[in-house]
């Protein structure tokens, strides 16, 4: 039986396990892996495997309505960020681990900043009196994105498009809407 890896985010695995994304897709038939989501890439995956599977997934995307037309200046953007990007994603990682320590330290936040691995943080807020989606709005309107995993759950993703400073603005605000005092330095 044939094995395909959904590795979406296969390249934050790899540096959060220390792991090559060769290694930890070495068992699997095809893997899909996104170039935009840490990537950095505007847009676009790839399906990787043995080339008559590769021809065979053609010609499905091509019966389904998929591809592009010159798509050269695309192609462009996710060879850039395939060979450039995977080095930065340790500070995404980082970056997060930041937001998550500061997080932390809000009342009506619950998390446990040992557990966020890669580059995203999700919090219970319960504590908060309020849903995710009033809270992601609020924030919205300051600047700060966040989406709900839930009614009680608020997740924060870093990237490269995110640094230290912002991480440290986006903490001050999460404490400024609930009313509440943190110190961030960073």
């Amino acid at each position: 039986m044939s094995a395909h890896l959904d590795g979406a985010r296969i390249f934050n695995a790899s540096v959060a396990l220390g792991v090559p994304v060769d290694r930890l897709t070495a068992k699997a038939d095809t893997v899909m892996f996104c170039l935009s989501k840490g990537l950095g890439a505007p847009v676009g995956s790839m399906l990787v495997g043995k080339p008559d599977v590769i021809d065979r997934g053609r010609l499905y995307r091509k019966a389904l309505g998929g591809g592009m037309r010159q798509a050269g200046i695309l192609a462009a953007a996710g060879l850039i960020a395939l060979e450039e990007n995977p080095p930065k994603l340790a500070q995404d990682h980082a970056n997060a681990n930041f937001l998550a320590q500061a997080v932390a330290q809000i009342p009506g936040f619950k998390l446990n900043p040992a557990k966020v691995q890669t580059n995203i943080v999700i919090c219970e807020i319960t504590g908060t009196g309020m849903t995710s989606a009033q809270l992601s709005a609020l924030l919205r309107r300051h600047g700060v994105l966040a989406n709900g995993v839930g009614p009680d759950q608020l997740r924060f993703v870093t990237h490269f498009d995110v640094n230290r400073e912002q991480c440290a603005r986006a903490v001050e605000v999460v404490a400024m809407a609930l009313g509440a005092k943190v110190a961030t330095t960073y």
